[in-house]
């Protein structure tokens, strides 16, 4: 794992807790729409699924943008933050990840050039809204319908096909067996 990876992967453990549904289990992509057919409703459908996530940001680093997908992310948690202290910590973590001009991650914004650490001191949780903003857009007209044609995006949806095809040809042998061993 490259030092690069692991600071993406310390951004992403840092800032976002397990997703879970409203009983406190983890979430899963088997809700009405599944999956594939739920990602491609929309940006905010796939945003929401933890698997969407990780398939879109597969798909973002062959792009080399992976950064705006992990911004939006880190802005999300972000406004869940309580407490000035730890809002702080997180704001500079966002800010010198993805805003500072010497930023590992950096992510392409306008008037990116007239922020300076000195918002870091009074932090609110939409601090980042009009940036996370635009980089929601970014990825919504520009790199979310090249995603929907993407191999990434298609073989996932034929193996999902494949496995929901498999499960029901199972459940029907099953019926007719019920049938004819009474």
């Amino acid at each position: 794992i490259s030092k690069e990876d692991a600071g993406f992967f310390s951004i992403l453990f840092f800032f976002l807790p397990e997703i879970n549904d409203s009983e406190g289990h983890p979430s899963s992509s088997h809700q009405a729409l599944k999956g594939t057919s739920k990602w491609a409703t929309s940006l905010e459908s796939l945003l929401e699924d933890p698997e969407g996530v990780k398939r879109f940001r597969e798909f973002l680093k062959k792009e080399f943008s992976e950064e705006n997908v992990l911004f939006w992310l880190a802005c999300e948690e972000f406004k869940k933050t309580q407490g000035k202290k730890q809002m702080q910590e997180k704001a500079k973590e966002i800010y010198m990840t993805f805003l500072s001009s010497k930023a590992s991650s950096q992510v392409n914004v306008e008037g990116q050039s007239r922020l300076s650490e000195t918002i870091l001191q009074t932090p609110h949780p939409l601090m980042f809204q009009k940036l996370q903003d635009q980089i929601f857009n970014l990825m919504k007209y520009d790199s979310y319908s090249r995603f929907l044609k993407s191999d990434i995006f298609l073989n996932h949806k034929k193996s999902e096909e494949q496995e929901e095809n498999s499960a029901e040809a199972q459940t029907a042998a099953k019926r007719a067996s019920r049938i004819y061993n009474t």
